[in-house]
């Protein structure tokens, strides 16, 4: 008597690539657990906690905890040291954002265009923006701005208190924040400035292109995507200002240089109403949240348009 024997039927293409899916996928998952916990634990936790603490009376020592719905949004909104904090960041957001960004812009193209100890040019003009700003704001207060033996009264023949005017405290944080920290976008010019393609400029040359026409047809142009993203990033940087003016003025003068987050900062550890102060932190986050995508549409149609 003869014996079938009948073969197990082999695993389909289909389950097969889909059981190696969920393997790579079970190991992405191992490799990325502990980004993800710290990730959980240090922004998404703080973050959730922080919004409910915005709608409770809650205190600094933890105690109070009573919720109050939108009483904080509703006094925040009605509060007039609140609007002036909020204008002082608007006020230095125009103000730095402006320079940084062609100041920027100008020095890549000093640096890119020089054809002698580049090296020295971009440790230069890059270096400042490694020094912490509790060094940025020692050296400036102690060099830089004293009415008696600074420099700047030194240079100019005056004696202006340039940080104990309201008048010149913003332009003078203004100015200690340019230096401080346009090398970082001098170096992501500088970066694209070097990836634009040679031979572009070398056809414009052949068709008798000045060195204006090169620039403005040329490289603006190419470098369309580095001015969005520098852009972008150093609105968001300075709507969250707060390090060097926190050292440098304390807010003062009369409050002319006191930012949303340094108001935020004083109600909840000086006033003690870490609720109150939740609250006025999650406006200045719906604040940037709204500058973003603005600025994220914007250049969105802008790259449409061009292609």
């Amino acid at each position: 008597m003869m014996t079938t024997t009948v073969a197990a039927p082999a695993t389909t293409a289909p389950a097969a690539k889909a059981q190696v899916k969920r393997s790579w996928t079970q190991h992405g998952l191992l490799f990325v657990a502990p980004f993800l916990l710290v990730y959980v634990a240090f922004l998404v936790w703080p973050t959730l906690l922080g919004l409910r603490m915005s709608f409770t009376d809650v205190n600094i020592a933890g105690s109070n905890d009573r919720f109050v719905g939108f009483s904080n949004y509703a006094e925040a909104f009605g509060d007039p040291r609140m609007w002036r904090s909020l204008w002082n960041t608007l006020v230095f957001t125009v103000l730095s954002t402006v320079p940084l960004v062609l100041l920027g812009l100008g020095l890549a193209l000093l640096v890119h265009n020089l054809r002698f100890v580049q090296w020295l040019w971009r440790l230069s003009f890059f270096g400042p923006f490694l020094l912490p700003s509790a060094v940025v704001s020692i050296l400036w207060l102690q060099m830089i701005y004293p009415p008696e033996y600074g420099l700047l009264n030194g240079t100019l023949g005056t004696d202006v208190l340039w940080l104990g005017d309201p008048g010149t405290a913003m332009w003078s944080v203004v100015l200690t924040t340019v230096w401080w920290t346009v090398g970082f976008n001098f170096l992501l010019y500088l970066a694209a400035l070097q990836s634009i393609p040679q031979h572009l400029y070398e056809a414009a040359a052949i068709d008798g292109a000045s060195a204006w026409d090169k620039l403005r047809s040329i490289t603006l142009p190419m470098l369309g995507r580095t001015t969005a993203l520098i852009v972008v990033l150093q609105l968001l940087a300075s709507l969250k200002v707060f390090d060097q003016i926190y050292l440098m003025t304390g807010g003062g003068p009369e409050d002319a240089t006191r930012p949303i987050i340094e108001y935020a900062y004083d109600v909840g550890f000086t006033g003690y109403r870490i609720g109150y102060a939740s609250a006025v932190s999650y406006i200045l986050f719906v604040l940037i949240v709204i500058v973003s995508l603005v600025q994220l549409r914007l250049f969105r149609k802008r790259a449409e348009v061009s292609s």
